[in-house]
């Protein structure tokens, strides 16, 4: 079996290609980097170290690398059986010709082996929407032919892969956390579904979904802004201070007490959970930054994201939302020059003021009772006398 990996960078290399390369797939990645295609091409393995308490290195081998701008790529996807993606949200629409181009070369050559495009991204129905650009891009008359022979298999992805230096100086070098989650939606396949381990099929893929959004997510990006707006470096550090943990752990019990009621989970299962994923963010052996971590407010504001989805919910179902509520006001604070999207929000706050800015980015109502919360919390914080104890 051949799959077609695109993105080559620590999550392609420390995820989704291990796991495919673990399961006896033959991986070509598609990437930009010259350097890192030029490396994998040359050497067809590279070391991911997986840490925790019990920590190894693992050689994935049987991998190869082409660049993702070239001819070659429409080539392989004539012919592979299988094409993922972990190049973030806003690459998925880029790399949607170059897609077409090969599903039309594939249409042309006969090949009616069935293919299926799992998008690994950190978004809700992911592949649905890349489908939507790949369908942009085809001749009309095509459009049938594809339903028949191909499958856009929505997944939810869950590993922690922080940026992390070689101390070989290997640039292939990756290191990964023991925890990995890939749950994909079993009925989008086309054909057999593929047996790799790590990869989980579903018939109920969203509640996976919401529970990794309002769980790691939540948490995740919660712990990365009180900690930025504390000057903690990194999660880690973060999330081993009292207040903030305090205030994320509530923040995920609000969230999940809305996937409780709309998915039934067992509350003990998924109280189990989150400290799980507590424990997660304290691993001492990852290094993330909370700068890294809060990259993009604007994204992680928007009405479907992982931090005002859960809040509709919270109205939905009528369960308190106090600290998701701080965490907002926390990505409201964002303020990192390095990030264009901390700028662009900081801009919009000084020219509409935080109630409008937040509405429109959210699109909450303005009337709506929490959005006068939000801007008392934000306000607060913007004066320096948001409490916190170390």
């Amino acid at each position: 079996m051949q799959a077609l990996h695109f993105g080559a960078g620590n999550i392609g290399r420390g995820f989704i290609g291990k796991l495919l390369s673990d399961a006896g797939i033959h991986v070509t990645f598609a990437d930009v980097n010259q350097q890192i295609i030029d490396a994998i091409a040359t050497r067809h393995q590279y070391p991911v170290n997986v840490v925790g308490e019990q920590s190894t290195t693992e050689i994935v081998k049987n991998v190869d690398g082409i660049n993702s701008t070239s001819n070659e790529v429409i080539d392989y996807i004539a012919k592979v059986d299988l094409v993922t993606t972990a190049v973030g949200p806003q690459v998925l629409a880029r790399i949607a010709p170059s897609i077409a181009q090969g599903i039309v070369e594939r249409h042309k050559q006969g090949n009616t082996k069935p293919l299926n495009i799992i998008a690994c991204e950190n978004m809700v129905r992911g592949t649905s929407q890349f489908k939507q650009e790949i369908f942009n891009a085809l001749p009309q008359q095509l459009h049938h032919w594809v339903n028949n022979h191909i499958g856009f298999v929505d997944s939810a992805v869950d590993r922690i892969v922080p940026p992390a230096t070689s101390k070989t100086g290997d640039i292939l070098e990756v290191t990964v956390e023991t925890f990995s989650e890939w749950i994909v939606d079993e009925t989008q396949f086309v054909g057999i579904i593929p047996t790799i381990k790590g990869m989980q099929p579903v018939d109920n893929l969203m509640a996976f979904v919401e529970r990794k959004l309002f769980t790691l997510n939540t948490g995740h990006a919660i712990t990365a802004y009180l900690g930025f707006y504390y000057s903690f470096e990194t999660i880690r550090d973060a999330i081993l201070n009292e207040k903030i943990r305090l205030i994320v752990r509530g923040a995920m019990e609000e969230s999940g007490l809305v996937l409780i009621k709309r998915y039934n989970f067992d509350e003990q299962k998924h109280m189990a959970y989150i400290e799980k994923i507590l424990n997660r963010f304290e691993n001492p052996y990852l290094h993330d930054d909370t700068s890294r971590v809060g990259r993009q407010p604007m994204r992680k504001l928007g009405a479907g994201d992982r931090l005002i989805k859960p809040l509709l919910g919270t109205f939905e179902y009528q369960v308190k939302n106090t600290n998701l509520l701080i965490g907002i006001a926390a990505a409201l604070n964002y303020r990192n020059s390095d990030d264009e999207q901390a700028v662009e929000l900081a801009k919009l706050i000084t020219e509409k003021g935080v109630t409008q800015a937040f509405c429109q980015i959210a699109g909450i109502d303005v009337n709506n009772s929490i959005v006068k919360q939000i801007e008392e919390i934000y306000t607060t914080m913007q004066n320096h006398q948001f409490t916190h104890n170390t």
